[in-house]
């Protein structure tokens, strides 16, 4: 302790022997890089990213990462997010603030995320009909996030107003600043109840396109979500093309392709090649 007042002292006193000009420029010096520090670790962990008119070009070009709480899940692949910054009093130990609950505390409060890289059935809108297995995806998106804290990558905006990211869930184990969990598009595919992403500006994350398609391929084989019934399913892009196309929603509806079911064959007809 002796040791650190005797610096102390010997530092003030080679600060007063300083010209009058000098120190006057030291100590502004010191207190323009104190408070540059202050707005930059501001803006780093404290602010908090209300909508996406706060979501500037540098924070895309950045592909910065954001921490914050799925808040309402309305189609399968797209969620609200409300950001809960570092230092904004959201978490421990400086806690001292609680997710809004009710949608008029929550309006432009939160971003409309598009999970990057994958397609899930489209939902009933405008009077178009939903497609097969679009409630049962959306439940078991909602089952997964909704309420929950994830982890986004921010990539780019959409026409539509929504921020296309990347979403990582929280890990079990570990502390989520020091490691992600698991992919959310790719948890998505495994499950059955999303397809790849192909149109243009897609994006796939670590595992890329073929990562992707290996991951939709392995749960068709094994029938799992969507994929059980064996179908060789209208992917949401094309539904999406269809009605685009279709002068009203009778021809869209008439123009549908016909499902091609295939069963599978007992041990006994497959030994006998029936």
């Amino acid at each position: 302790m002796q040791d650190v007042d005797g610096s102390l002292t010997r530092l003030k006193a080679q600060f007063d022997a300083l010209p009058r000009p000098v120190a006057a420029l030291t100590s502004f010096a010191l207190g323009s890089a104190t408070a540059m520090s202050a707005v930059l670790v501001y803006k780093r962990y404290a602010r908090r990213i209300r909508n996406i008119d706060y979501i500037t070009p540098k924070l895309l070009t950045r592909k910065r990462w954001l921490k914050g709480v799925v808040t309402s899940v309305g189609d399968a692949d797209n969620f609200r997010f409300f950001h809960t910054s570092t230092l904004g009093g959201y978490s421990w130990p400086f806690k001292f603030r609680r997710v809004p609950a009710l949608s008029k505390d929550l309006k432009d409060e939160t971003l409309h995320i598009r999970i990057a890289g994958v397609d899930a059935p489209e939902a009933a809108h405008f009077g178009k009909p939903a497609q097969p297995y679009a409630a049962e995806s959306l439940e078991w998106l909602r089952e997964r996030v909704l309420g929950k804290k994830v982890y986004i990558q921010l990539l780019r905006k959409d026409q539509y107003s929504r921020v296309v990211a990347q979403v990582y869930l929280v890990p079990r184990l570990f502390p989520g600043f020091l490691f992600y969990g698991k992919n959310l598009p790719a948890e998505m595919l495994k499950a059955g109840w999303a397809m790849t992403y192909e149109q243009a500006g897609a994006e796939y994350g670590k595992l890329g396109k073929e990562g992707y398609l290996r991951l939709e391929a392995q749960a068709k084989a094994a029938r799992k979500g969507m994929w059980k019934d064996g179908t060789n399913a209208e992917t949401p892009a094309e539904y999406k093309r269809r009605y685009a196309s279709a002068g009203s929603l009778d021809d869209a509806q008439a123009a549908k392709p016909v499902p091609v079911r295939k069963t599978r064959k007992s041990w006994l007809r497959r030994l006998f090649r029936l």
